[in-house]
């Protein structure tokens, strides 16, 4: 069984776009900063053999606030500029209940049947509430990225960071 650490996309792996202190997703490849600290964290993790799996929501495709293609032409080049693994994507919205969209831990227990991940030994990165549910309920340790976001913030997480690089170095420190 392997390890895996999964990244939340936006507000993680690259900016958030903050409106009225709320974060969304870029929708478009010209709206995409990836994160600065995201290749040397990463870089850190994959030297230590974990494997890197992006999971994130992008509900903005079936409200028809984004493209298909735009999101996974952001996903591509995500996948080219940083040491991820894959990236698995919820194109779901709320009302349609699947068990992909985060807080569920669909698109966590998906990855892991397809890479052969021991979930115990694994780790859920994210700047939101949802991030940190999707993890604890996949049984991974899980790490929220503080944030002022105008919404409400996780109950429980194994470690509040500062950044992705304070992440990334709690879960060395756990080695």
């Amino acid at each position: 069984m392997k390890r895996a650490v999964f990244l939340d996309r936006d507000g993680v792996l690259n900016q958030a776009i903050i409106r009225d202190n709320k974060p969304y997703a870029p929708i478009t490849i010209q709206e995409l900063i990836i994160n600065p600290e995201a290749y040397s964290a990463l870089s850190k993790l994959k030297k230590l053999g974990f494997l890197l799996i992006g999971v994130t929501n992008q509900p903005d495709v079936p409200r028809g606030k984004a493209q298909r293609q735009d999101v996974e032409l952001i996903n591509q080049t995500l996948l080219q500029a940083l040491p991820l693994d894959a990236i698995h994507v919820c194109y779901h919205d709320d009302e349609d209940d699947c068990a992909c969209r985060k807080p569920k831990p669909g698109l966590i227990h998906q990855a892991a049947h397809d890479y052969s991940i021991d979930l115990s030994s694994s780790f859920m990165i994210g700047d939101r509430w949802k991030d940190i549910e999707a993890g604890k309920a996949a049984c991974c340790q899980s790490i929220w990225l503080k944030n002022n976001y105008a919404e409400p913030q996780p109950k429980t997480m194994d470690f509040t960071a500062e950044g992705l690089m304070n992440a990334v170095e709690w879960i060395i420190n756990k080695e």
